[in-house]
């Protein structure tokens, strides 16, 4: 059984490496996120009760609305990572008692699912094509491509505003993205790898500081944090070390600097670790303030301003992505074999 998943783990990081996520490809994901929407929309319904009065009866009534919605989004995320769970289990199991063949095939496919590196490469790459066909000129094209891969409003951003942004949702999703969905896939298989996925597609969808999820989507928020702890951490690490095999292009001993002191310049205890490392590597500053849906929000510098920063940086941030992957596969192979040959 173990070499069964070994063989259709490895599988599955070359399909993602080759094959990404086709266009017009159905996608899980997808359907994760449907169930979300739909859980959304059918729990979400009462906002906070605020009227504005200091009476105690006023204060404890929003006190229990605020309690609800708390206890409804907690209910939500268990109804997502169960049933995720329960469905990618049914598959594999199918899969496996059809023919060992077949579940090495499938839970390959569902693999490559799980994993976003050559997507998340393929968008940026849209960002920094645009770039070069605008040549200096109109940005528009840029940043319609941008604002598919991240949440801050895109319609202002200069051409230096727009490589800072890829670079760090490449840095970012370098641990969410990538690393993380990578450990878990490797040590619970496909059904653990989706299980993550729900709970990362959770936070995306609902962990929003606004009147709407402040209080539904607080489970979500606080869980993936949970869940992204350890590996944003493991991820980081890696890629200080994959900075030191990067080239002339990365400095290794900068980034480990970089990552030690601003790894926590960031609300999210998880986001700024990748973020400091690939800074580090790069050279350059990250970070600073960002409107989002038409409110500015305050945040910290990640990193040193040692040199401007250019368009080449979208493709030096996805390639220390790939060197980070790269070392986290031979160590979770090497570890793979391991367990085969002596488990």
């Amino acid at each position: 059984m173990i070499l069964g998943h070994l063989i259709g783990f490895t599988l599955g990081i070359l399909l993602d490496r080759i094959i990404g996520d086709p266009q017009g490809f159905p996608h899980p994901i997808r359907l994760i996120g449907a169930l979300i929407g739909w859980l959304d929309k059918k729990l979400n319904k009462e906002p906070v009760r605020n009227t504005g009065s200091q009476d105690h009866v006023d204060q404890e009534h929003v006190k229990e609305d605020q309690r609800k919605l708390i206890v409804l989004g907690g209910f939500t995320w268990l109804i997502v990572v169960f049933v995720t769970a329960v469905v990618a289990t049914v598959i594999l199991f199918v899969a496996y008692r059809f023919h060992v063949a077949c579940g090495i095939v499938v839970e390959a496919v569902l693999t490559c699912y799980i994993l976003a590196a050559k997507s998340l490469s393929d968008e940026s790459m849209k960002v920094h094509k645009a770039m070069e066909a605008a040549n200096g000129g109109d940005l528009t094209e840029a940043r319609k491509a941008l604002s598919m891969i991240v949440g801050r409003d895109t319609e202002n951003l200069d051409e230096a505003a727009i490589t800072r942004a890829v670079v760090e949702t490449i840095a970012e999703n370098t641990s969410d993205g990538v690393i993380a969905p990578l450990i878990y896939t490797f040590l619970g298989g496909p059904v653990l790898g989706f299980a993550y996925k729900a709970v990362n597609t959770m936070d995306s969808m609902l962990g929003y500081h606004n009147d709407r999820y402040e209080y539904f989507g607080r489970a979500a928020a606080k869980l993936d944090d949970v869940f992204n702890f350890i590996p944003a951490r493991l991820s980081a690490l890696m890629m200080v070390l994959a900075a030191f095999f990067g080239g002339s292009d990365y400095s290794g001993k900068r980034a480990f600097a970089v990552f030690k002191r601003d790894r926590y310049n960031h609300k999210s205890p998880n986001s700024a670790q990748t973020e400091s490392a690939c800074a580090g590597a790069l050279g350059v500053r990250l970070g600073g303030d960002s409107s989002y849906f038409g409110k500015l929000v305050h945040k910290p510098y990640i990193g040193d301003d040692t040199r401007p920063v250019e368009r080449a940086d979208i493709k030096r941030a996805a390639r220390l992505m790939f060197l980070t992957e790269y070392l986290w596969v031979a160590v979770l192979l090497a570890l793979g074999i391991v367990l085969t040959v002596f488990g």
